[in-house]
């Protein structure tokens, strides 16, 4: 008796229905089978470790401007002694004349650090990309994986710095001064235009940014056509993340608790959140149609052949009693035809 065929349960149902689904559950397949989120925790421990050494950086670029322009320097340390007085305004401008004074070493340093803990995320960003992507090749010689992360890394801060100018030029307000020193006449009439301006110009880069290191960040570089559609979608949802994640901030940075630990909590859900939007849109590209490839299947091992030995019974009595009745209708048949014979 056969068994009843299995129905299909109302997700195999749905997913045979929608296309998008199907791809959803496909996506969010390959992102847990690769264990998409332990590289996301991984992207943002580098990610916050290296905000420390760009920090002391930025302080030595600081260093370098302030101590090439004096005015400015002595503009700063009058501002500080009109706004803070007794001795905390005194140690405020020691701490910045300390900083000048180490600016050499202080930038020596976090170049280093940053260098070490860049090439620490774009190793785990990179692995992380390739296994959503399924690329599971040979390790590669180590000094020339380092320099090929290096090349990445500085490839990849040139296009976090477009993107940044390119999301600071889109802000209204700084719309409106560039097109005061191009020459537009009342610019501040445009607002309403301004404002649609600047948020297709920050989807449209986030878009392309998205776009690059779905396509480009893998060990093995793929099609940057294939990556449009993922990045169309991480553009946008990363446009939804930093409009609630610019509300979040607003509502927590008004207490003495929240000015202190908000920024830093926001700073990590934020680069965590990120993380996983890359991550996931790189699994949608990888399961798209588009990109399947099919499983190679192994060859069969080798046949084992034993034969089975078992105890002789013998014949068993019918079988005894019809081998002689055979042997004496034989031998009937034989002596007759020799009778036969003789006559």
């Amino acid at each position: 008796m056969t068994e009843p065929a299995k129905q299909p349960s109302r997700l195999d149902r749905l997913r045979a229905r929608y296309h998008w689904l199907d791809h959803a559950v496909r996506a969010g397949q390959r992102y847990q089978d690769v264990k998409g989120d332990f590289y996301a925790a991984g992207i943002t421990y580098f990610t916050i470790f290296a905000m420390f050494p760009l920090l002391m950086v930025g302080f030595a670029a600081a260093g370098f401007a302030l101590a090439s322009r004096p005015h400015v320097l002595e503009d700063i340390e009058s501002r500080i002694k009109a706004t803070v007085s007794g001795d905390f305004g005194q140690q405020l401008i020691g701490l910045i004349d300390s900083a000048i004074q180490s600016r050499t070493s202080v930038g020596v340093i976090g170049l280093a650090t940053a260098a070490w803990a860049g090439l620490g995320w774009i190793s785990n960003l990179r692995e992380a990309l390739s296994q959503m992507w399924d690329q599971r090749g040979e390790p590669q010689n180590f000094v020339r994986t380092k320099l090929s992360d290096l090349l990445v890394l500085l490839s990849t801060f040139v296009a976090i710095v477009l993107t940044i100018g390119l999301t600071a030029l889109a802000d209204p307000s700084v719309m409106t001064k560039v097109l005061q020193w191009v020459g537009v006449p009342h610019p501040d009439g445009l607002g309403g235009l301004l404002r649609l301006a600047s948020l297709v110009m920050s989807w449209a880069v986030s878009w392309m940014l998205f776009s690059w290191m779905i396509a480009r960040l893998p060990r093995e570089s793929v099609s940057f056509r294939s990556s449009l559609r993922a990045g169309l979608m991480a553009a946008v949802a990363f446009e939804i993340f930093k409009l609630v994640g610019s509300i979040y901030l607003r509502s927590v940075v008004h207490g003495p608790a929240g000015a202190t630990f908000g920024p830093v909590l926001g700073l990590m859900v934020f680069a965590y959140i990120t993380a996983r939007l890359i991550l996931f849109a790189t699994a949608w590209a990888a399961t798209s149609k588009d990109n399947m490839r099919l499983e190679p299947v192994p060859a069969p091992g080798p046949a084992v052949i034993s034969p089975r030995v078992g105890p002789d019974e013998g014949l068993s009595s019918r079988q005894t009693l019809a081998a002689m009745a055979v042997g004496a209708v034989g031998a009937l048949g034989v002596s007759r035809l020799w009778r036969n014979g003789r006559d």
